[in-house]
């Protein structure tokens, strides 16, 4: 089963780049051979070659949901369909990359969001974000074994 890990964000923008760091943190871990990580950023339509041979797709991003910085979720992308949710998931891109995957099969993405403590003009994560890394990483790898 190819499964398909995508980190977004903006690395010039704080905590939105968490997705890239978590995916640079798996790449330098042990990961399935069945497993393919990118690191996206922004550029969510690189993503589409890749995408259209999953079976199965994670998504890393920062996630706005209202709860304290650092605090990871699972969900599903559903869960982004309402306008005041789109932002936190970079706009309609990765929504719209994902309505273009034509293989014909039906693949239910998860996010793995992580809820952001600082957006703005800096390269680093703020503490609580770095702090949750661990957690995105092992939520990541339970993906990955089921």
């Amino acid at each position: 089963m190819k499964t398909v890990i995508l980190g977004l964000g903006n690395l010039l923008m704080g905590d939105d780049g968490v997705g890239v760091h978590a995916v640079w943190a798996l790449l330098n871990s042990e990961i399935p051979a069945d497993a393919e990580v990118l690191d996206v950023g922004t550029a969510v339509l690189d993503a589409l070659p890749a995408l259209e041979k999953a079976d199965r797709i994670v998504l890393i991003d920062a996630v706005e949901a209202d709860g304290e910085p650092g605090t990871v979720y699972r969900l599903p992308l559903d869960w982004f369909v309402t306008p005041n949710r789109m932002a936190s998931l970079h706009g309609l891109d990765i929504l719209r990359v994902l309505a273009l995957v034509g293989s014909g099969k039906r693949v239910d993405p998860i996010v793995i969001g992580v809820e952001p403590g600082h957006i703005g003009w800096s390269t680093s994560l703020s503490p609580a974000v770095a702090a949750a890394l661990p957690e995105v990483l092992d939520r990541v790898r339970r993906e990955l074994e089921g």
